[in-house]
This record gives structure tokens, C-alpha cells and sequence, in this order.
């Protein structure tokens, strides 16, 4: 892709779009970043910016901004619908994202995850497994550090591993994964696509461009991607939740207590072909639940997924194993916060979809009070009635979608507001009695009330400790 003396405009003045403007300054582009928000701590961003000569325009995407635009890049939140980009587009300018353009530019094998659920753990354990094999790894796109900063980072890694969202996916073109991992596919931002359906397309590009020796890691026993396996062109090797291996001769299996692998020559010779490294002729071999330090059947999937991936990428079944020892799971994911009077809280505040909170309430098999709400994103809040009535013995409910949620689910088991999160623990310790759940897992975005996710978490703790400290 040429750059040198084009006129670009990077949309988002986030991590990403930061690395991204300088990226393309450096290789002699006229960079302009737009950012609509008006929030003043973007101020800092800008003016490290326009430092190094990069235009900066906040509050607004002026009009002027991307007609003369070459090439738009747009960071990973910014949907490629929006009126400037799609203008710019019919005048002819090249419109993608960080992922693709960053990719241009990666010699190395990539490998990929999405899915709605679960790609962040996915993500990192299969990084993990690969340091533990002893490959020089690099972790990031939608986690952590955007791609881009690979690119100019100047340490060279073997394996590039990736979590990559819907929403980068639908500005790819070129992107090709050498292993493509597709977790789950349930209702999510459904206030961005127009239908679910088109939510599904977005991504099923995962694979759109693998082909040859590539290989395809995916969910057999989830019926969307089921639909979509049959137009894979590389190899593939699929897990599932029950014992029905549907004629495949590589797969995963998770059944009641362990995940069964059975890997021959096929995988080991894409191996061989992505590291260019020698690797024995097959390994076929279990994981009991009892090593993996994660809860519930759904993190048993992603490590079988992430298992796959990592043996597709020059894994072995040694540095796999070290590292689901050594891995104790990531923060605001189902994470226990503390006992108190006999009540233990977990914060699962990344539950961001009612598929992930119905995971999480299959974990215990205990009383839970399920704080949740927040901004819906277009999710069907009745597909929760059953998990409620099972598992939930009250609602705790604050944020926009609360009147939503309990006019869904308050029929079901008591519901009642709450006007902050320290207000919810306050409200869940009260109606929680010895042997309870407090469980944390809104089915819901942050950004009504907070910052993101993680902040919504944070949050939640500290209210928790707080409590802890003066009862």
C-alpha cells in the first residue's frame, strides 16, 4: 500500500488511532485525525500529535476534513457507515482499518481469534501457550497493543497472535490469518448491524481469505458457524461440546470432565509450514478440567480452542500444558472479589452479552443476586428467563436498560433499582444471605455510567472492599 505524500485521515484518537497517525506520518502521509468526542482528556493526545506535524480536528468530522481524503483509517469503535466516510468512499477514497493496514506490513504468520465471547482469554492463553513452547510471540489488536505497534516496535516475533473484532473485520480486504480462530456467535451490538445475520457475516470474514495451508479453528456445535464452516478453503479443525466428531479427523472434543485432542500429520504439517520448524507427527492427548484454573464449560471451549490454535501455530503439548497451569484467568471475568459473612462476589463486569451472563450463572450452583444493567446494545433481554429462574433469586438493576430488564425478567424473581454501583452492592449485601452468589454481570455496554468495562469493574470492587472493611 502506498502512503508516502497521501492524504489520510485517521478516525478515533484512541490508542489506536494514535499509533495509526504516527505510523502513517513517519512513512511521509499528510495525516489528519478526526475524532467527534469533545472530551478534554484527548487534549494531551492532540497535542503530542500536532507535535510531530499530524492536523487534529475534535468535537466534529468536518465535512472539508474527508473530502480531499486519500486514504481513511478508521480505529476499531468507528463504524464504516458513518456519513463522512461513506461520502468520502463514493469520491473514490480508500477506506479500511488498522487491522488490514497493519497486516500489509506483518511478514509474519498471524493468528486471529473473534467471536462474541471469550476472545480476550483465547487470545492470551494462546500467546501463552506459544512463549511456553518456546516461540517469540507478540499479543495484541483489539487487546492490549493495536497491531501497528508491532510493526514498529523493531522486536521481530515469530507468531503474531491478535484478537480481532466485528467491527475490524468489515474493513478488511486483504487480512489473511494463517490460523483464523471463530469462538461462538451469539446476539451482540445489534445497535450497530442491521440484523443479526449481518452481525454473523462480519465474522465469518475471519476466514474469507485463508486458503492452502491455513488452518480454521471453529465451533462445530454452535449452529451459525456450523452454517458458514462449509465455505472454509483451508484446513480445519473444529471442537465440540458433546462427543459427536461429525466425520472430521482433527478436532477437540469437551466432554464432562476433560478436553479430548486428537491431532495427526494434517495440523503438524501446517505447522510446519507456518513456523518452518520440525514438530512430532500427531499428538493425541486430554486436558482434565482439574488443570485448567478457569471456571465453567465455556472457558473449557476456549482452552480447547485456544489449544488448537496454538498446536496449528508450532505449539506442543508441554508449553500448552505449563501454561494453563500458570494462567489464573483475566480481570472482570467472572473474577472472585471476596467473602463476606459467607457471600462471595464475582465481578464478570465484561458480561457485556446475555449469552455470557447465562455462562456465568451456569458456574454456581449456589443462590445468586445478579446485578446487571447498563446501555443495551439491541440484545433480547427474555432470552434470560430461563438462567434467571434457575439461578437468580434477585435483581439488582441500574443504568438506562433497567426498566427495560425488569420489565422482561421482574416477573420472574424481584427486581429493584439502583442509582449507583455502590448503591447495587449495598442493595445485593442486603438481600444476600450465607452461601449466596453477588454476582456482578450487567449483559449491558459501560458507557451510560462509566468509562468501559473495566472501569465498571473496578468500581464494583472497590464498593465491594469498601463493604468488606465496615461490616
Amino acid at each position: 500500500m502506498e502512503i508516502s505524500g497521501k492524504k489520510t485521515v485517521v478516525v478515533g484518537l484512541g490508542k489506536t488511532g494514535i499509533s495509526t497517525a504516527a505510523f502513517l506520518k513517519k512513512r511521509g502521509a499528510q495525516v489528519t485525525v478526526s475524532d467527534s468526542s469533545k472530551d478534554k482528556n484527548l487534549d494531551d493526545a492532540a497535542k503530542k500529535l500536532q507535535a510531530i506535524g499530524v492536523n487534529v480536528e475534535l468535537g466534529t468530522h468536518g465535512s472539508l476534513t474527508f473530502q480531499d481524503a486519500d486514504l481513511i483509517v478508521l480505529s476499531p469503535g468507528v463504524p464504516h457507515t458513518i456519513e463522512p466516510v461513506t461520502r468520502a468512499a463514493e469520491r473514490g477514497a480508500i477506506v479500511t482499518g488498522e487491522i488490514e493496514l497493519a497486516s500489509r506490513f506483518i511478514k509474519e504468520p498471524i493468528v486471529a481469534v473473534t467471536g462474541t465471547n471469550g476472545k480476550t482469554t483465547t487470545t492470551t492463553l494462546i500467546g501463552n501457550m506459544l512463549e511456553e513452547s518456546g516461540l517469540k510471540v507478540f499479543v495484541g489488536g483489539n487487546i492490549g497493543k493495536p497491531l501497528i505497534d508491532y510493526i514498529e516496535s523493531g522486536n521481530r516475533a515469530e507468531v503474531v497472535v491478535a484478537e480481532i473484532s466485528s467491527f475490524q473485520l468489515d474493513t478488511i480486504k486483504t487480512f489473511r490469518p494463517r490460523v483464523g480462530v471463530l469462538l461462538n456467535i451469539t446476539e451482540d451490538h445489534l445497535d450497530r448491524y442491521p440484523g443479526f445475520e449481518a452481525y454473523v457475516k462480519s465474522k465469518a470474514r475471519i476466514f474469507e481469505n485463508q486458503k492452502g495451508n491455513d488452518v480454521s479453528v471453529f465451533n462445530a456445535s454452535d449452529q451459525y458457524i456450523l452454517q458458514i464452516s462449509g465455505n472454509i478453503k483451508c484446513g480445519k479443525l473444529p471442537f465440540f461440546k458433546d462427543s459427536d466428531s461429525r466425520d472430521y479427523e482433527e478436532y477437540a472434543i469437551v466432554s464432562d470432565d476433560r478436553i479430548i485432542f486428537n491431532l495427526n500429520k494434517t495440523v503438524n504439517f501446517m505447522n510446519n509450514a507456518i513456523t518452518g520448524q520440525a514438530s512430532d507427527t500427531g499428538a493425541n492427548f486430554s486436558l482434565s478440567f482439574s488443570e485448567i484454573n478457569l471456571p465453567g464449560k465455556h472457558n473449557m471451549e476456549n482452552v480447547a480452542a485456544a489449544t488448537l490454535a496454538a498446536f496449528a501455530a508450532g505449539g506442543n503439548p508441554i508449553g500448552i500444558r505449563r501454561a494453563l497451569k500458570k494462567f489464573r484467568g483475566l480481570p472482570h471475568r467472572i473474577e472472585h472479589v471476596a467473602e463476606i459473612n459467607e457471600v462471595k462476589y464475582y465481578d464478570d463486569s465484561k458480561a457485556t452479552t446475555v449469552d455470557s451472563v447465562i455462562k456465568a450463572l451456569e458456574v454456581f450452583g449456589k443462590p445468586v443476586v445478579l446485578i446487571m444493567g447498563g446501555r443495551n446494545k439491541g440484545v433480547n433481554f427474555s432470552l434470560l428467563k430461563d438462567a434467571v429462574r434457575e439461578h437468580v433469586k434477585k435483581l439488582i438493576l441500574l443504568g438506562e436498560a433497567k426498566e427495560e430488564i425488569k420489565s422482561v425478567l421482574g416477573d420472574i424473581v424481584e427486581a429493584v433499582y439502583a442509582g449507583t454501583m455502590e448503591n447495587a452492592v449495598g442493595l445485593a449485601h442486603d438481600s444476600a444471605t450465607a452461601g449466596d452468589i453477588v454476582l456482578l454481570s450487567p449483559a449491558c455496554t459501560s458507557f451510560d455510567m462509566f468509562t468501559s468495562y473495566a472501569h465498571r469493574g473496578e468500581i464494583f470492587c472497590k464498593a465491594v472492599e469498601a463493604l468488606k472493611r465496615n461490616r
